[in-house]
């Protein structure tokens, strides 16, 4: 097999009510388990100004009779985790410095995703800027924008147990919102907090839902580094920060392509593409996706192409298939279904070049 890349699937179910179910990434070589979502969280209590360099394991539990004592953090409300950890970051800000910020979306820590979550987290992010803290203007991440140096305000929204960490049973959403001033190049503030898990609809947006493959992407690894153990006075991740043009063309073709601006979108992520930054999952995907909707069948072929090939090159490639609930059959109303036995076509045609 070229580069002895190991294969991966990531399988889902529709539902009888149209849904689709989560899906698991199954390394075949390793075996595969499934992730338990528990429904409710502990308690609510006050939020985290400051955390674990994280998600880490958080100290040991006191022994106690009857039911497990909760975890260590609070966990609050949706409403409560904004409002805290927003005000927590402009206040502890130095007043000195960019008065420009631009977010580059918040996305899911461990699987690099935007979400209905993350776009929620955002809105209310800018409402209590505007009113709270007018010295700020704070928009949308764009190649224009990042030329006037603005502070770069970056959060990962994931799913963790009661240990703090992002395996086995989720029971909480862990926040982090950190702020980045590109001038001196490093964190300027950070704040934290655990959210109830039943409090934030995780469903993707459409680019990451209808997106086919998924791997570690180095982008992706870049970006959550700048929350997940940092602390404030680090220096912004440097591949984060050369990558800060891509990112920027990239927010603008996904948010082109959730619009149903496929046009735009193929545009943008071909800017990206030229990029030095270019070579990464998101683009390749996205080119993908934006040459098929717009049904230029041959060059979404060669599109796709490119994206099994960049898995290889890593060493893993992950592609999701749905399929009828009880069945090995595939699902019939997906507008991708079609397209499977090209994907296999390609991955095989690959695998043995």
């Amino acid at each position: 097999m070229k580069k002895n890349a190991t294969i991966s699937a990531a399988i889902a179910a529709s539902g009888p009510a149209g849904l689709i179910a989560v899906a698991v990434l199954c390394t075949l070589a390793a075996g595969c388990a499934p992730v338990g979502v528990k429904g409710s969280a502990p308690g609510a209590g006050a939020v985290q100004t400051a955390a674990p360099a994280a998600p880490a394991a958080a100290p040991p539990l006191a022994a106690a009779p009857g039911p497990a004592a909760p975890p260590r953090f609070a966990v609050v409300s949706l409403e409560e985790a904004v409002a805290s950890t927003t005000r927590a970051v402009f206040s502890s800000a130095p007043a000195a410095g960019a008065t420009n910020v631009v977010i580059d979306p918040l996305i899911d820590g461990t699987t690099g995703y935007q979400s209905k979550a993350t776009q929620s987290l955002q809105s209310r992010i800018i409402d209590i800027v505007r009113r709270e803290f007018p010295r700020y203007t704070v928009q949308r991440i764009t190649p224009e924008a990042l030329q006037r140096q603005p502070r770069v305000l970056v959060g990962t929204f994931t799913p963790v147990n009661a240990q703090n960490k992002p395996a086995g049973e989720r029971e909480s959403f862990w926040f982090c919102l950190v702020l980045l001033d590109l001038a001196s190049n490093r964190i300027v503030a950070r704040a934290v907090a655990h959210v109830r898990i039943q409090d934030a609809d995780a469903t993707p947006t459409a680019t990451f839902r209808d997106s086919p493959a998924w791997t570690d992407d180095p982008g992706i690894r870049a970006y959550v580094a700048n929350c997940q153990g940092s602390k404030v006075g680090d220096p912004i991740n440097p591949q984060y920060f050369d990558g800060l043009l891509a990112a920027a063309l990239l927010s603008e073709a996904g948010d082109a392509y959730d619009e149903g601006n496929y046009a735009e979108a193929l545009q943008l992520y071909s800017t990206a593409r030229k990029t030095s930054w270019g070579d990464q999952l998101r683009v390749y995907n996205g080119l993908y996706l934006s040459l098929h909707r717009l049904g230029r069948a041959a060059e979404a072929n060669a599109a796709f192409r490119d994206l099994v090939d960049y898995g290889f090159r890593k060493n893993r490639l992950a592609l999701k298939f749905l399929f009828r609930p009880g069945s090995v059959r595939f699902a019939p109303d997906n507008e991708f279904t079609a397209s499977y036995d090209l994907w296999l076509r390609q991955i095989a045609t690959q695998a043995l070049e």
